[in-house]
């Protein structure tokens, strides 16, 4: 009864700070309705749905429904038709939580807070009680260094909590529990624009949705255990298992594949133990809030949801443990959020008649920067054509404009090109691809804003380029080739493309590798490619086909697939063969159509990928073992001594060249980097 109490607040905030999310955010939030598919299980999951509303109370969104089949499959024409009977929809809230988390902190500044980004904490300061009243802090674009002094200090930072309790006391148990969310990013055709959809039981039993997201379509899991780390990579069998478990839900129409995945990228979630609790190995369901001997008061856990709720609990904690002697409750349950206070729905309308805006663009503007899109919108260049009149796009696929640039750094202190691609922009977690393309022209504007030197340019570039292979963006030094025998094993070390001697590529011994068939050649470029076959296999594929149609009508003799597939180098079983034909489900007339039979060269493909793939992956997995091993041998040389060396990964602040004479970088001034709103 305890546990089910528990669960039943837990529920109850999150409904609570949902409705608050759309009072205060109204242009960042909206409702969502969500499928769930079922086929035999209506009455269980009918009862759950109205429990749910029941909990909403006047709050809900809108009254959860019963779809019967056909309305279902008109409602999410990609859902699989088999054995389903209906679906249940719901309503829950999305919100953009990029824009959302520059919105509160341009708040928290006209109400007169102090912002300062990119800053570090080196240490904390103690008084003569042992007490901690304030921070060493450091400007990791500049290097400076100062001294923030306080009555109290918060710890609010994630899945870094632990490492600020231990700057307070060495000895004190950590008390994060990381858990990863892996999330990818798929077109827009795999999912209708206004209905989502969950799946509460998988495969293994864990929880996936797949929802219409900022011109997208987003699929992802629930918690998995991790390591808390500055870039945490999407594993590729996460990726792998959520597109398996996708695919289970389409129609035979959508081929789920490895290439339409345009951005993917893992989220840590700092689930914590309450060290004051009798049993600290279990996880609190909600957020916990510490006060350590030296008065060092800690925030974690919680989730975004909630986020308001966290800070009230926190700041009354505060208040209580601080001394501190406030003038007024709290309000922020009812303080709209900077952009919502001359927000509609339709003032998208008045963007595109006065500034000559594309529907989208003025849509987008609206949404994410709510009344401020006005300033947004001033800023934008004329494109030089009749129509848009102004807002040229930094990427053509999606509907950001130069404009969001120069806004970002003078208003929304952006300093880095990263934090445009993905902190003030949801480029970067939309389209790995497009975010890379569009980097020249973000830096250009970036470096005219703040006088950027050709160092800190090409810094900027390589920081950034770093950043997106985390986001999914295929590796340019991963270009290998893998040669194989007829029977699909391995034929050697993989090797560079490119390294051809005669046509033929060559080992860094110098020996000749006997030619693999043209798809293995591709299966880098095709893992990611969006389209399946490259103009020349196309080109070549046509031709063999043509040979074998005698007569010209269109058709071959199934038969004559294999004789096909050998001509073009690719060697694959009998038994392999018919399981394919079967699958794509070829007319039974003996003959094979061009169209059917590209269909069967896409499956071969798309096995041969994930084969080759999988050994790509554990390939890395080994070169990762070893250098592990390889540095702890070095460690171990130097006994144990870090002196000479540059300390921590590629993102440690003592690694990074800024450019400028120093290699710190230009210091950016408060009304540059967005001191004021």
């Amino acid at each position: 009864m305890e546990l089910d109490y528990e669960q039943y607040k837990l529920v109850k905030e999150a409904l609570h700070e949902r409705a608050t999310f759309l009072n205060i955010a109204p242009y960042l939030s909206s409702a969502l309705p969500i499928m769930l598919p079922v086929w035999w299980q209506i009455p269980y999951f009918w009862v759950g749905c109205k429990a749910y509303d029941l909990l909403a109370g006047r709050e809900a969104l809108e009254s959860s429904y019963f779809l019967p089949r056909g309305k279902a499959l008109e409602a999410f024409p990609m859902l699989k038709k088999d054995k389903l009977v209906g679906a249940l929809v719901y309503y829950d809230g999305q919100h953009n939580d990029a824009r959302m988390n520059v919105a509160l902190a341009l708040t928290a500044v006209s109400h007169g807070a102090v912002v300062a980004n990119h800053v570090e904490v080196k240490s904390l300061v103690k008084n003569e009680k042992n007490e901690v009243c304030g921070a060493v802090v450091r400007d990791v674009l500049t290097g400076d260094e100062w001294t923030v002094k306080a009555k109290g200090v918060i710890n609010a930072t994630g899945p870094f909590t632990d490492g600020i309790r231990k700057m307070d006391e060495v000895t004190t148990s950590e008390i994060v529990a990381p858990s990863a969310g892996v999330h990818i990013i798929l077109p827009n055709y795999y999912s209708p624009g206004n209905m989502g959809l969950i799946d509460p039981a998988t495969s293994d039993g864990r929880v996936i949705f797949f929802l219409p997201w900022e011109g997208n379509a987003i699929a992802g899991t629930t918690d998995t255990p991790t390591e808390v780390t500055q870039n945490p990579l999407p594993k590729e069998e996460e990726i792998t298992w959520i597109l398996d478990e996708v695919a289970r839900y389409l129609n035979s129409d959508v081929k789920v594949r490895r290439g339409d995945v345009l951005a993917a990228w893992s989220g840590i979630r700092p689930l914590v133990r309450d060290p004051g609790a009798k049993n600290t190995e279990s996880l609190v369901r909600n957020h916990m809030i510490n006060v350590s001997s030296g008065k060092l008061l800690t925030i974690a856990g919680g989730k975004w949801t909630t986020y308001r709720a966290m800070a009230k609990d926190t700041v009354d904690k505060a208040i209580e443990v601080f001394g501190l002697k406030p003038t007024s409750e709290c309000r922020t349950e009812y303080v709209k959020l900077v952009g919502s206070h001359g927000f509609t729905n339709t003032m998208f309308i008045k963007l595109i008649q006065q500034f000559g805006l594309e529907t989208e663009v003025a849509q987008h503007l609206a949404n994410s920067y709510g009344d401020r899109a006005w300033a947004v919108a001033s800023l934008a260049q004329a494109t030089g054509r009749r129509w848009p009149v102004f807002g040229k796009r930094i990427s053509p696929y999606y509907p950001y404009i130069e404009a969001e640039v120069h806004y970002a750094v003078r208003r929304e202190y952006a300093c880095t090109a990263v934090d445009v691609l993905a902190r003030r922009t949801r480029i970067a977690f939309l389209n790995a691809q497009a975010a890379l393309e569009s980097l020249p022209r973000i830096i250009d504007i970036m470096s005219t804003e703040l006088s950027w030197s050709k160092e800190r340019r090409e810094h900027e570039y390589d920081s950034a380029v770093e950043f997106l292979l985390t986001m999914g963006l295929p590796s340019p030094k991963s270009r290998l080739l893998y040669p194989l025998n007829d029977d699909r094993t391995s034929a050697g070390e993989p090797i560079e493309s490119g390294a051809l001697v005669g046509g033929k590529p060559v080992l860094s011994n110098g020996s000749v590798v006997r030619p693999t068939s043209p798809i293995m050649t591709h299966i880098p470029d095709a893992l990611y490619s969006r389209n399946q076959f490259h103009p020349n296999e196309l080109k070549e594929f046509q031709n063999v086909f043509a040979e074998l149609d005698v007569d010209g009508d269109g058709h071959i003799n199934s038969q004559d697939l294999g004789v096909v597939l050998d001509k073009l180098g690719v060697h694959v079983s009998k038994n392999l063969l018919d399981g394919i034909i079967a699958e794509v489900d070829l007319d039974k007339n003996g003959s094979v159509e061009f169209n059917e039979f590209l269909e069967v060269m896409s499956s071969v493909k798309e096995i041969q990928i994930r084969k080759e793939f999988a050994r790509i992956v554990a390939s890395l997995e080994e070169r990762k073992e070893l250098s592990k091993r390889e540095a702890a041998a070095q460690e171990q040389a130097r006994g144990g001594s870090d002196k000479g060396g540059p300390k921590g990964g590629w993102w440690h602040a003592g690694n990074w060249d800024r450019g400028g004479k120093d290699g710190k970088g230009e210091k950016i001034s408060t009304e540059r980097s967005g001191g004021g709103v």
